[in-house]
């Protein structure tokens, strides 16, 4: 194991400044505690919160006030293991949840431990894992099956969002789906929407490439809004594609329009499912949503989900390969953020093993 930790730091330039500087450093590399491994960290994928760091130097009342190492969207492999580890070892490639409760609380012990108080990579003042190696808890690390690529295990993160959202929208057999933004969540949640057993999904967004991107990852329909069409239009449109309302309802942009679109195209009963995280007031048609007993619902990350993405990458359930449209080296983090930031690709991809640049 070399002595060489490079490291993607984002730097606070100054307080009337909100940007922050992405500086590549040597950092140490942290010995594992008892309860922990140290991994070589081999791919890491970019998030919009990552940028929403860099761009922004906050979210919400997350805010980058001391240097912080990004990326939560991880895969490695196993290099050192702490005493009490007994079900990885050295040589095992993992995937890497990025939170975990700091206490036993009536959540962690409900199994809803994404409600905990909890450590999450890159999200201050935790520090992320986008770097040569880096420690976490053994017991979110989960190995990955020689089927399933480093990068696929850097997806589980995504890919648990959608899962968790599915979940808690009750998706069953049957069901036709709209999701609002064909984004990575977007695109994660139609993927799982259809291996529950969604009946239909219709997808919408601004941009004809993601709409592309979902037709190939099996949309049955989709929408691309236009400039000046009102949440009520799009509603009518969705519900025209589809035959019917569709009974579950996944919003994954934030957008007060599409969260208006959720309510009004959602069948009486059904269930509006909020994924996107936008500003923290707006304005939303309650009352249509109210007499007709529409469920709204948020969720917060996901909890215990990795298990099952591994499972169902594993057996083919899911394919979220094509997702991973840019890579870049380590070394050249900025460039990747700036393409991501563009809005050229669906998924950016950064290697960390200079010795293994492969998926």
């Amino acid at each position: 194991m070399c002595d060489n930790n490079l490291s993607a730091v984002l730097y606070k330039k100054r307080e009337e400044y909100p940007q922050c500087d992405i500086v590549m450093e040597n950092r140490p590399i942290n010995e594992p505690g008892e309860d922990d491994v140290l991994l070589q960290m081999h791919s890491v994928g970019i998030c919009g919160s990552d940028v929403s760091y860099w761009v922004k130097g906050r979210i919400g009342d997350f805010v980058v006030k001391d240097p912080m190492i990004i990326g939560h969207e991880a895969a490695g492999r196993v290099v050192k293991c702490g005493k009490n580890v007994k079900h990885l070892k050295p040589g095992d490639r993992v995937a890497i949840e990025p939170g975990y409760p700091l206490r036993q609380d009536e959540f962690s012990k409900n199994g809803r431990y994404n409600l905990s108080k909890v450590f999450f990579c890159a999200t201050p003042p935790d520090h992320g894992n986008l770097q040569r190696f880096y420690t976490h808890k053994a017991d979110y690390c989960f190995k990955l099956p020689d089927n399933v690529s480093y990068e696929e295990g850097a997806l589980i993160e995504p890919l648990s969002v959608g899962i968790h959202a599915c979940r808690r929208a009750q998706v069953t057999l049957g069901h036709n789906v709209l999701v609002c933004g064909a984004g990575p969540i977007g695109l994660v949640s139609l993927l799982v929407a259809k291996s529950m057993g969604a009946s239909k999904v219709v997808i919408t967004d601004l941009f004809e490439s993601r709409l592309e991107m979902a037709k190939s990852l099996g949309a049955d329909f989709v929408h691309k809004i236009e400039k000046g069409q009102t949440p009520e239009e799009t509603a009518k449109k969705v519900i025209e594609m589809l035959g019917d309302m569709p009974e579950r309802t996944i919003e994954c942009t934030g957008a007060e329009a599409a969260i208006q679109t959720g309510i009004y195209a959602t069948k009486s009963g059904g269930c509006l499912l909020l994924v996107g995280l936008g500003p923290e007031m707006i304005n939303v048609p309650l009352v249509n949503a109210a007499v007709r007993e529409v469920d709204i619902r948020g969720v917060f990350r996901y909890c215990n989900t990795y298990p099952a993405a591994i499972q169902m990458l594993s057996a083919g359930k899911v394919n979220v390969k094509p997702l991973v449209t840019h890579r870049f080296p380590l070394e050249e983090t900025e460039e990747a953020f700036k393409v991501m930031r563009s809005g050229q690709g669906i998924k950016v991809m950064l290697k960390c093993d200079p010795n293994d640049q492969n998926p």
